[in-house]
């Protein structure tokens, strides 16, 4: 199995996040679609691969031990100084629906241990989104 790029990568743990619950919704789809198309780390990824690079990845969830594997190849391809980025991308999709589900949180908490996310830093990663996420009503 071939190594990813840190694109393919940040992608795989978006989908692993949002498949996390074998619930890909139409909401977390187009989330992980606006992540691609305006967070600066993406730059320069070909935006028409992400279908390809998400079927890559449930792919390889299938496999045996495939979620243990998915993190590994990320946490590998994803470098270092990137791991707090990869994990805020994972919940960005989580959050988008506003409801978060025991396997969801459960695959957050693999890739905070697995990404080594320090808790201050999960805790600012989270309260920014949660702050973006408001509305005036």
């Amino acid at each position: 199995m071939k190594r990813p790029t840190a694109h393919e990568a940040l992608i795989y743990l978006m989908v692993v996040t949002s498949a996390s619950d074998r619930d890909m919704t139409d909401v977390e789809l187009a989330r992980i679609g606006d992540v691609v198309r305006s967070w600066p780390i993406f730059e320069g990824f070909r935006e028409d691969r992400l279908v390809k690079v998400a079927q890559d990845c449930q792919k390889l969830l299938h496999e045996d031990g495939g979620l243990q594997k998915v993190i590994a190849l990320a946490r590998d391809a994803v470098p270092l100084h990137l791991h707090d980025t990869a994990y805020a991308a994972a919940f960005e999709v989580a959050a988008v629906d506003l409801e978060m589900r025991m396997e969801e949180l459960r695959v957050l908490q693999l890739l905070r241990r697995e990404l080594a996310i320090d808790p201050l830093t999960v805790a600012a990663i989270e309260r920014a989104n949660k702050a973006r996420g408001r509305s005036l009503t």
